[in-house]
């Protein structure tokens, strides 16, 4: 069994969220912790007791650092320790309970060139309290996974990033293998898609995702 969720990298409004909750079968949705070092909008920080009493589940990103593109560069082990330590504090802050999972973003395809700042991050994440997982390219979960065997991978696996309208709801519930890493905890499905609101004129931008629990940030023991 799979639950479906979404994710857009500023906050669409208390009132978009509260009709996806209300008309559509969309279990949980991102949470950006920022700032972050190639994440500044904070708009998502604040709403987490707002979405908990909604009922949906959450995925905390931490957008770390990037090998190239947009973003800062410097993915160095010792950066890796502090940017742990960094998300680890974010969600003390934002009222996540301990041991509760928050996702580093990494937006880069192979080969994979930062993983001793992956590998730090994750420790100093565990070190505080936190599950660490990660939101990568399935061409690089297996290397993740092997460096992390605790890590939850939610991996990406696209046909376009081309903005592009996806009927709906329901929207897909996908056995997060077909991401094409069998250990996959999540599956990104779609990127920019295009979805309808009840209400509103415009279509929302979101990625579409879908997860083995309804709040892919729950602890271990509960998820």
């Amino acid at each position: 069994m799979a639950f479906a969720g979404f994710d857009c990298s500023g906050f669409p409004g208390e009132r978009i969220i509260q009709t996806l909750k209300r008309t559509t079968n969309l279990k949980y949705c991102g949470y950006y912790l920022a700032p972050a070092p190639s994440h500044s909008d904070t708009s998502w920080m604040g709403k987490r007791s707002f979405l908990h009493t909604l009922g949906f589940g959450m995925a905390p990103f931490y957008v770390g650092e990037q090998i190239e593109g947009p973003g800062s560069h410097e993915p160095s082990a010792a950066k890796g320790a502090t940017d742990g330590q960094d998300a680890a504090q974010m969600m003390n802050s934002q009222g996540f309970a301990p041991g509760s999972c928050v996702y580093l973003d990494l937006e880069n395809g192979p080969p994979l060139r930062l993983g001793e700042y992956v590998n730090s991050w994750c420790n100093a994440v565990s070190d505080h309290g936190f599950l660490p997982g990660v939101y990568c390219s399935h061409l690089l979960a297996v290397e993740i996974q092997a460096l992390q065997p605790t890590a939850r991978i939610l991996a990406f696996k696209v046909t376009t990033t081309a903005p592009h309208s996806v009927s709906g709801p329901p929207y897909p519930e996908l056995d997060p293998k077909g991401s094409g890493f069998a250990e996959a905890f999540a599956w990104q499905h779609q990127q920019n898609a295009l979805i309808s609101v009840p209400g509103e004129a415009k279509r929302l931008k979101v990625d579409l995702s879908s997860a083995l629990t309804d709040d892919p940030s729950a602890p271990a023991a509960l998820a």
